[in-house]
């Protein structure tokens, strides 16, 4: 079976087409799907075997320059975002890959509207665009945090219980506009269980080589787990399309997160049709005359 198969069918239980019989409980942070913890090294080899694929369709994309991938990684903290884009992109191309991480936003980007930053930071044709945490913030973070919607200045009669209803609505069309465009959009959370976040909490404050990894913050934050574990939910439940789905990815085994992820993305490009740029007789004449000439001139030198 062709690795893209294999990798069609390893993924399938974790994409969310259709959010609406979605519910979170029923993916387990612990899970390593038919795989056992002794495949560990086993599944290390195939993600090997994935980022070279990976590699290859990256080059394709590039070269044939009329789509752009647009990758979303959200998560709890200390569930692995920046460790599984390092191993999983890590063969490919860094000319043909834009990364970017969204803290909280600045005073600039408050006075716009809250897609704006990350408008901005939309991949080319031709390129992979990481988003280490996005917009979805805004329907997550700021709905946990109800007191963020201060800061960005909207009118109050735009303040209503609508307006996380509303915010889907315009993530759905944003991402439609966005698919029609011809950027590709997939979508991963990054599913850690509590216990899990705590394990590596405590192996950040415990090894001194992890404690610049560590933040006070995020000991505040985890009280709000429960809440933020419902707002991961209703937001995958509305904004889970066909177009621009989510992979709920368990996260509590960091080479089975890395594995599904790389999974995942050579799935998605292997459905693009990806080849290099045919040259029509034209190009062609034209590189014959090239040939010769360098033929000619090494010949008399």
């Amino acid at each position: 079976m062709k690795i893209e198969d294999r990798a069609r069918r390893f993924v399938k239980p974790f994409r969310v087409k259709d959010g609406r019989d979605f519910r979170l409980k029923d993916i387990d942070p612990g899970s390593t799907g038919n795989l056992e913890s002794e495949d560990a090294d086993a599944a290390r080899e195939i993600l090997q075997e994935g980022i070279e694929l990976l590699a290859d369709y990256q080059d394709k994309l590039y070269a044939q320059d009329r789509w752009a991938l647009l990758l979303i990684f959200q998560a709890m903290d200390a569930a692995g975002k920046d460790g599984t884009i390092k191993h999983v992109m890590s063969g490919v191309n860094p000319q043909g890959v834009q990364v970017f991480s969204f803290k909280a936003p600045s005073a600039e980007e408050r006075d716009h509207d809250y897609l704006w930053r990350c408008m901005r930071c939309l991949p080319e044709r031709g390129r992979i665009g990481i988003f280490n945490r996005s917009y979805y913030e805004e329907v997550l973070v700021t709905r946990v945090h109800t007191e963020f919607l201060e800061g960005q200045r909207l009118p109050q009669s735009l303040v209503t219980k609508d307006i996380w209803d509303e915010r889907y609505e315009d993530i759905r069309n944003f991402e439609k506009y966005l698919s029609r465009n011809g950027v590709v959009i997939r979508k991963f959370f990054l599913h850690v269980s509590k216990e899990e976040q705590k394990r590596r909490f405590l192996a950040r404050l415990d090894e001194p080589e992890k404690n610049w990894k560590f933040s006070a913050n995020d000991v505040v934050e985890r009280r709000f787990w429960d809440d933020y574990q419902r707002a991961y939910e209703e937001a995958i439940r509305a904004t889970s399309t066909k177009r621009a789905p989510w992979y709920v990815i368990p996260a509590d085994h960091k080479w089975f997160t890395r594995l599904a992820v790389a999974a995942a993305i050579v799935d998605t490009l292997a459905q693009l049709d990806l080849h290099y740029p045919v040259v029509d007789e034209k190009k062609r004449k034209a590189l014959r005359a090239a040939r010769k000439e360098l033929v000619e001139i090494d010949g008399k030198q």
